[in-house]
C-alpha cells in the first residue's frame, strides 16, 4: 500500500477539499504509486502552459483549485507510460465513487463523471479517442490531470 508524501500534501494546498479527499483515498487503492505534482496554479503559469501547448485553455480548473496533476512512480522513478495512468485513474474513479465526488479525467474529457463510468479507465480513454477521431478531431490526452466537475 502506498501513501502520499508530505510534498504531495503540500502541493494540494489551496485545492478543493473534495478533490483532496479523493486523492488521499485513491493512494490507498492504487496498484501504481503516485504523487501530486501540481494543484493550485497561478495565471502566469497557466499562460506559459498555453503558450507552450501543454494546456489548451486559460479556463483551467487549476486556477481555482479544482484540479490536480498526478505523477506515476514505478520502481521509485517518474513514469509517463499511459497504461500506468489508467491504473491511477481506476483508483481515482473508485475513490471518487466512494466519496460521492464527480471527477473528470484528462484522458477521457467526454466522460462527465468518471466515478459513474461503467468500465475501466482504459475503456473511458478509448471511448474518448474514438469519439474525437469520429469527429475528425485530434484527442488531447492529459492522463496525469484530474478535475472536479462543476465548481
Amino acid at each position: 500500500m502506498f501513501k502520499l508524501s508530505q510534498r504531495s500534501k503540500d502541493r494540494m494546498e489551496g485545492v478543493h477539499p473534495d478533490l483532496v479527499r479523493v486523492v488521499e483515498k485513491a493512494i490507498t487503492f492504487t496498484k501504481v504509486d503516485f504523487g501530486v505534482i501540481e494543484g493550485l496554479r497561478t495565471e502566469e503559469k497557466q499562460k506559459e502552459l498555453v503558450a507552450s501547448g501543454a494546456s489548451q485553455t486559460m479556463k483551467s480548473k487549476h486556477l481555482t483549485g479544482d484540479a490536480v496533476d498526478l505523477m506515476a512512480y514505478v520502481n521509485g522513478r517518474a513514469c509517463w507510460e499511459i497504461g500506468v495512468y489508467d491504473e491511477i485513474a481506476d483508483a481515482m474513479k473508485k475513490s471518487a465513487y466512494e466519496e460521492d465526488v464527480m471527477i473528470r479525467w484528462g484522458a477521457a474529457w467526454n466522460i462527465q463523471d468518471l466515478a459513474l463510468w461503467e468500465g475501466t479507465a482504459e475503456d473511458a480513454m478509448n471511448h474518448y479517442v474514438d469519439e474525437r477521431r469520429s469527429q475528425g478531431r485530434r484527442p488531447f490526452i492529459d492522463a496525469p490531470h484530474f478535475e472536479l466537475v462543476g465548481g
